[in-house]
């Protein structure tokens, strides 16, 4: 199901129930930390079968959870499926649009190399016969997550074209999970269960943030958010805005340039540049935020400089939003804070039977997901233990603090940029798992160098060789590991 409306749907619907999901027993088995335990096994809703869902399966499973993952399209990946289509409201903002849940346009290429973006003990490397770059495409990052979740034996647990559409607490700690399964020609089917935890992997990157621009409502020409952009074509011979400073926004608007009249990148950052043309790009200008725009179609910039656009391109991100949870006030989503949670993870008073799984950004995505998995997983058997309710508390309004005092703004609280592998640590001690290898955070910050010096060249050019060769004897060892362990 390619895509679905956020309006109530009209289709004819069946109604099911199954109490006997709640069941839970003893079992034995190895936990991630090793050795073996007698612990519950409990049954555990995962709700998206993006990179964050089928990591969560699989530790899940491995703790020896009982597992289902319900995911509203027709195959696993979330928002690495590339769908064409774009939204009936181009900003994203109509509450009763049809809603495209996928984000990527067709060029897309990963910002992270491929050595430092898989999973930890599952390397994202070189096939042949397929994309072979360091800084593959979309398609084969996609296809990376098929071979994953194949690997992991973890698509029998997925329930497709299936979407939750709500969660809520039951008395005695359960959960109760509502879903409909789509069917085709018209036919839905309801299905009431009952879970022990819920991990919410449902992704960030389908309700999308838009600037404030004043006097907009008055200004004659278009506006698009980058979550309904798919290819250049439609902005041939046009004035361009392009508001924003993120990957997203550098990506579209050199993009975009090869075929648009001009680029007018309106951006917060780069304050000694404003006013002046990017580097080796004759059409694309550096300004500050919007101050205003009129009738005639000008629109003027904080640093004084005014240009008539055809367009405004919105690439400011997205909001957290999760419209199928209900937890009487437990959690909340305030200026994109989503809230309180302990270690970005569990809400203080409902952890570890719901959790949070990928909501920080600005980070390395994949490992970070499967560490707050296998944080999760150990959790909900009780083979790691959480602070008390208190103790996690004081650890939430400690950081929110600590944050404030800094001068970053609520809607940053997410934003992990300066402190991942810290972060990523931290984690690893919780689980009992190694901590992460110095080749790897060399490696993002030597690319985070090379694409701040090289915006243009950074996929095709770089120098970190010693890095590459320290990452291919890792994989090779997992590689042996592997094999051994097979045998």
């Amino acid at each position: 199901m390619a895509s679905s409306s956020v309006c109530n749907p009209s289709l004819p619907i069946h109604h099911h129930h199954n109490p006997s999901a709640a069941n839970t027993t003893a079992s034995v088995f190895a936990g991630t930390g090793g050795g073996s335990m007698v612990t519950a096994k409990k049954k555990v809703a995962v709700i998206g079968a993006g990179a964050a869902g089928l990591v969560a399966a699989r530790e899940l499973e491995r703790e020896g959870h009982r597992v289902v993952v319900f995911e509203r399209g027709e195959k696993a990946g979330g928002t690495w499926v590339y769908d064409p289509s774009t939204e009936t409201d181009p900003l994203g903002i109509d509450p009763c649009r049809k809603v495209v849940h996928s984000s990527l346009y067709r060029s897309l290429r990963t910002n992270l190399p491929r050595e430092i973006m898989g999973f930890l003990d599952f390397p994202f490397s070189i096939k042949e016969g397929r994309d072979l770059r360091r800084f593959p495409g979309y398609q084969e990052v996609e296809l990376y997550l098929d071979d994953f979740a194949a690997e992991s034996d973890v698509l029998k647990a997925i329930r497709f074209r299936t979407e939750v559409f709500h969660v809520g607490m039951m008395e005695g700690g359960k959960w109760v999970v509502k879903s409909r399964r789509d069917f085709g020609e018209d036919v839905a089917v309801d299905v009431n269960e009952i879970y022990d935890g819920v991990v919410v992997c449902s992704g960030h990157y389908a309700e999308p943030r838009i600037a404030e621009v004043p006097g907009v409502e008055r200004w004659p020409g278009e506006q698009i958010h980058s979550h309904n952009y798919r290819i250049p074509e439609p902005f041939q011979d046009k004035v361009v805005i392009v508001i924003g400073s993120s990957e997203s926004a550098a990506d579209i608007s050199r993009e975009i340039s090869k075929v648009a009249k001009e680029v007018h990148v309106s951006s917060r950052s780069a304050l000694d540049r404003f006013g002046k043309k990017f580097y080796g790009h004759e059409n694309m200008w550096l300004h500050s935020m919007i101050q205003g725009t009129h009738e005639d179609g000008t629109v003027v910039f904080q640093d004084g400089t005014s240009v008539i656009a055809n367009v405004i391109l919105h690439c400011t991100g997205y909001k957290y939003h999760f419209p199928f949870l209900e937890t009487n006030g437990a959690v909340t989503v305030d200026d994109n804070r989503v809230g309180p949670l302990y270690k970005h993870v569990f809400p203080p008073s409902l952890g570890p039977w719901l959790s949070f799984v990928g909501l920080p950004w600005k980070t390395i995505p994949f490992p970070m997901m499967e560490l707050q998995c296998k944080w999760v997983a150990g959790a909900l058997s009780e083979r790691i233990a959480l602070p008390s309710e208190e103790e996690m508390m004081k650890d939430v309004e400690a950081f929110y603090s600590r944050i404030a005092a800094m001068g970053y703004p609520k809607h940053y609280t997410h934003n992990i940029s300066g402190c991942q592998f810290e972060y990523f640590d931290w984690l690893a001690t919780e689980c009992g798992y190694p901590k992460g290898e110095e080749w790897r955070k060399e490696m993002y910050f030597a690319n985070t160098r090379n694409k701040t010096e090289n915006p243009d060249t950074y996929r095709e050019e770089w120098e970190d060789h010693d890095l590459i060769s320290q990452a291919h004897e890792e994989f090779s060892r997992l590689k042996q590991q592997h094999s051994v362990k097979n045998m």
